[in-house]
């Protein structure tokens, strides 16, 4: 057998180029090398399982003859048992670099006195750094979601990562807006993490993007800059604290979301959501501007503006605000049950 074949061959048996029936011998192939060994002449050309397992060698004159099993698979065994060193090898060189990179990576964030706040900026790097933070959490898991529904794309990428810190014995609490209720793919993500013992609750309003892990280090989106562009890695311990009081305190108000199950929103709820929109109308936002706080559609937020303008018998937007501060309508807080 000529070298190009030969390599060929070693390489589609371990697996680097070949398919499916990479290694075995089909039945047109035994037939074949039973031929050849009764010294029959076989019709047709030499099936190339034969020729790829080395039962069959071409001779210089461009006659075939067949080579005893254990002489063929000696060869060829060698070369993949070497294949397969080589592979391990390169495996555990990653596994080892990987291992020494995240040692530095994990000791850089633990100097939070020499770096308590740190900048991480774009898209990718943004992502990159949250799932190292993710995967290397061990206790506690804190997480506020502002803007309604995620992305279905966002959810599929981030419930692996989750399940795992579950499976880990992590601790996982999220709050959502009371919006997600009626947003399906945000819901089949919560159902899942709800059955591996994730805990999630709604609010009328987020106060902001907040993750912490294990009160170590916490991540917030920079107030200065394009949310999806820079965030900010706080190391420092007493502002972690600080953060995770803050949480503490709304998932305290927050309504568990299983209280809905249905995935609808309760009538006290609706309540709250219509009070949040008529407050930040009445502090001179618009429509839009409090569908994208919200994370709901601003003809949904127009919908609750009809509600409030038929209900105060206004005629314009500063008429119902003002009728709205004046009557107190804003201070009155819905029961929840609980």
């Amino acid at each position: 057998m000529d070298t190009d074949t030969s390599d060929a061959a070693v390489t589609t048996v371990a697996g680097g180029a070949g398919g499916a029936a990479a290694g075995e011998i089909c039945p047109d192939g035994l037939r074949y090398y039973a031929d050849l060994l009764g010294e029959r002449v076989p019709s047709g050309d030499c099936p190339p399982c034969l020729l790829g397992l080395g039962l069959v060698r071409r001779l210089p004159d461009g006659s075939l003859a067949p080579v005893p099993p254990r002489l063929a698979a000696g060869a060829r065994v060698d070369r993949l048992e070497r294949a397969i060193e080589e592979k391990r090898n390169a495996l555990e060189a990653v596994r080892t670099s990987i291992s020494r990179a995240q040692e530095v990576y994990r000791d850089s964030y633990d100097r939070t006195d020499a770096h308590p706040v740190r900048t991480v900026r774009g898209p990718g790097t943004i992502t990159a750094t949250l799932a190292a933070a993710v995967q290397s959490c061990q206790d506690e898991l804190l997480t506020a979601q502002p803007g309604g529904g995620r992305p279905e794309k966002t959810l599929g990428e981030a419930l692996p990562s989750d399940l795992a810190a579950l499976g880990r014995g992590v601790r996982q609490r999220t709050i959502y807006e009371h919006t997600v209720r009626s947003h399906q793919p945000t819901l089949a993500y919560v159902e899942q993490i709800a059955q591996a013992g994730g805990e999630v609750r709604t609010l009328d309003e987020v106060f902001d993007r907040l993750i912490i892990c294990d009160r170590r280090i916490a991540f917030v989106p920079d107030p200065g800059a394009e949310r999806s562009q820079v965030a900010l890695a706080i190391g420092h311990p007493g502002v972690v604290r600080y953060l995770a009081g803050i949480f503490e305190h709304a998932w305290q108000r927050a309504v568990p979301l299983r209280d809905a199950p249905g995935g609808g929103l309760p009538a006290e709820l609706t309540d709250d959501v219509r009070r949040t929109i008529l407050r930040h109308m009445v502090n001179g936002h618009t429509d839009e501007a409090i569908a994208a706080r919200l994370g709901m559609s601003p003809r949904s937020v127009s919908n609750h503006m009809r509600w409030a303008a038929e209900l105060f018998g206004s005629r314009s937007r500063a008429q119902l605000a003002y009728l709205i501060a004046r009557s107190g309508f804003l201070d009155e807080r819905p029961s929840t049950g609980r």
